[in-house]
């Protein structure tokens, strides 16, 4: 048992790893991708705004050799000078400032309006200085030999908040892996708890049925042990639950291990899952309840009779738990059609509220003290992942009962 159980694990816990690698896997795709397109898009940018500075080193050069006054004058002023959108100051061939042009060769530099002279000399030769740092300055030559002066400048500020986005995108990847590392761990942890939890339970239901049957067994072969012909029908049915409790035993091993299929009726099948429980329907308290079977004879499907017999138990088990009134019933109904099988479980049972219907399969779920801690859960998987088949909710109503649908392909 402790092997099928082991391989079911390994598998689990290597697909997790690899979700975690796929997640640092994406995260650093998507720094390095917006990384490498910012700065793209910075280089272009700053290329464009050097292209203006060279313009307005141009304009400033034709500007010293003509009239101030003409129309080219203030075409060069509104359409290149005040279009410029990032910080720039102009200095003479000796680093030195002029206050008188802070409309034109100061462009984009806040300062405080207050300061004196003095202090704002101080404020702009610091800014030249760190101007400087960031790129070359433009030289302004006359007639290709002269330097007249020097044009600092700085980048924009959408360059500057792209030269930041991909690291902030970074921090972003960084925290999103971090969460979504943490609330995988956080889910991991809680389903392992509620496997771990509804195993046993689904261990304690299982065994209940047996072991309680063997209890009243034992208490009329006490009452009726001078009576031969009872004590062998007794000692019958203890055999069938010692054979029951051995079953048990064999389908917790297959967990985890791919079961072999075979040939079988499935008429068949449930007949004898129905027999078993029809026998010790009394001692669950259930003696009211008809357990009925409505199919063709010959149905053939391939089948693990073990595991599907547990999906069967499983499904009147939770039937005969929801059932509340003194006089229930249980039926099974088999279709046939061309492709698959149709296995319908129903009761009249409390039913199952809407938004839980869904929920039934999950592992650890369940809305009785007993059952569907994991019965359910283990049922979807024999069916689905060993049979190949489905298995849902086909139809729940609150008091009046529940329909649940296998369906298996032929």
């Amino acid at each position: 048992m402790i092997t099928g159980i082991e391989k079911s694990v390994i598998p689990a816990a290597s697909g997790s790893f690899r979700i975690k690698v796929a997640l640092i896997a994406v995260a650093i795709i998507i720094a390095l991708a917006t990384l490498i397109y910012t700065q793209f898009l910075v280089q272009k940018l700053q290329a464009r705004e050097r292209e203006s500075v060279e313009l307005y080193a141009r304009s400033l050069q034709y500007i010293i050799q003509s009239d101030p006054n003409t129309s080219e004058y203030t075409f060069i002023l509104e359409n290149v000078i005040k279009r410029i959108d990032f910080p720039l100051i102009l200095t003479d061939a000796n680093d030195n400032i002029s206050l008188t042009g802070l409309d034109v060769g100061i462009r984009n530099i806040q300062f405080d309006s207050t300061m004196t002279n003095e202090a704002l000399l101080e404020f702009l030769n610091a800014k030249v200085e760190e101007l400087g740092g960031e790129h070359e300055p433009i030289i302004v030559n006359f007639s290709d030999s002269l330097i007249l002066g020097k044009i600092y400048y700085g980048d924009s500020e959408i360059v500057r908040q792209l030269r930041y986005y991909p690291y902030m995108q970074i921090v972003i990847a960084l925290i999103f892996v971090l969460t979504a590392y943490l609330v995988f761990n956080y889910l991991k942890k809680t389903e392992q708890s509620n496997i771990w939890v509804g195993m046993s339970k689904e261990t304690a239901h299982q065994l209940g049925t047996p072991i309680s049957s063997l209890m009243g067994w034992n208490e009329l072969l006490n009452m009726n042990h001078k009576d031969s012909v009872k004590v062998l029908d007794i000692t019958d049915e203890m055999k069938n639950d010692l054979d029951r409790l051995n079953k048990i035993a064999q389908r917790f091993s297959k967990i985890g291990s791919q079961p072999e299929l075979k040939q079988h009726n499935i008429k068949e099948v449930v007949d004898r899952v129905i027999l078993y429980f029809q026998r010790r329907l009394p001692q669950t308290g259930k003696k009211d309840v008809k357990i009925t079977l409505e199919s063709d004879e010959n149905i053939c499907i391939k089948l693990n009779t073990e595991l599907f017999e547990w999906v069967l138990e499983n499904l009147i088990k939770n039937s005969l738990d929801a059932i509340e009134l003194k006089r229930g019933r249980v039926e099974f109904k088999i279709h046939e059609s061309k492709k698959h099988i149709d296995i319908d479980v129903t009761d009249n049972g409390k039913g199952i509220v809407p938004k839980k219907k869904k929920d039934v399969f999950k592992p650890g779920v369940t809305t009785k003290k007993r059952g569907w801690g994991l019965g359910l859960s283990l049922s979807k998987r024999i069916v689905e992942e060993y049979h190949k088949g489905k298995i849902f909710v086909k139809s729940s109503e609150v008091n009046i009962g529940t329909t649940f649908r296998i369906t298996l392909p032929k």
